[in-house]
């Protein structure tokens, strides 16, 4: 009689690079259901992926059986609860990561560092080491704002595209924080391009007054994260930006490579 590992399927065989491959099949699902807003259905996903619909058909049923994947009236796939948990799991353990990158960041700029990131229509806080100085920028970790009226909102918008950008400023409205928020597409998406331009975003009293903000994006990063630093506009000048920004793309990149070096 053969033994199970001789008549082993493609749910338990090794990928070429180690792993098992019916996990990478069904995490790459996973990343393409995110990709694709959220909710696909099984032409869609064999389309995109390439696998055979009864290899698609059988690890989104695991999926569901799991609850990270749930099967909707109209017989289309959508994300599912569980994800939730998860993902604010691993928002949290990105925040801790980054702290040794915010904190030197805060020794070379003596302002405040923040990271942030994408989640959904909003931008949420997940670090922040704050200045030395007396006179200092707080933000919550966990805070929630939109977009359009912050410096990390603008450089991790600048690497979406415009449609995609407009359709989002349609969800959530462009409300005015000051008399300097951007509140027209038009004005935010010149913003954007402004920031791929130069290379980093700029929140000029825009969110607060007397609070200027830069931000760079993280490049590579696992999901879409910025970080910024912030502080009085009579500190973080025109003058101080030629000195800051450098510092802030270079600990981008630092954080970059220990993210995509972090797995097992």
């Amino acid at each position: 009689m053969p033994t199970s590992s001789a008549s082993t399927t493609d749910s338990a065989k090794s990928s070429a690079g180690g792993g098992v491959q019916s996990l990478e099949r069904a995490f790459d699902l996973l990343e393409r259901m995110a990709d694709a807003g959220g909710e696909v259905g099984l032409s869609e996903l064999s389309a995109t992926s390439g696998l055979p619909l009864p290899t698609i058909h059988r690890l989104m049923r695991t999926l569901v059986a799991c609850g990270y994947v749930r099967q909707q009236p109209n017989r289309r796939y959508a994300l599912g609860p569980r994800l939730i948990r998860l993902g604010e799991s691993a928002s949290r353990l990105l925040g801790t990561w980054a702290r040794p990158y915010l904190a030197r960041l805060v020794d070379e700029t003596g302002e405040t560092a923040n990271m942030a990131l994408l989640d959904g229509d909003e931008i949420v806080y997940v670090a922040q080491v704050p200045s030395k100085h007396s006179m200092r920028m707080f933000t919550e970790v966990g805070r929630r704002v939109l977009p359009h009226s912050t410096g990390v909102g603008k450089a991790l918008l600048a690497g979406v595209p415009d449609d995609e950008v407009r359709a989002l400023l349609g969800r959530t409205g462009m409300p005015a924080a000051t008399d300097r928020t951007i509140t027209t597409p038009e004005g935010f998406l010149a913003a954007l391009e402004e920031v791929r331009r130069l290379g980093y975003a700029v929140d000029d009293n825009e969110q607060e007054i007397g609070v200027r903000c830069l931000a760079v994006s993280v490049p590579d990063s696992p999901t879409a994260a910025a970080i910024s630093i912030s502080g009085p506009a009579g500190r973080v000048t025109e003058g101080a930006t030629e000195k800051i920004v450098p510092m802030l793309q270079q600990v981008a990149l630092e954080l970059s490579q220990a993210l995509a070096g972090s797995g097992i």
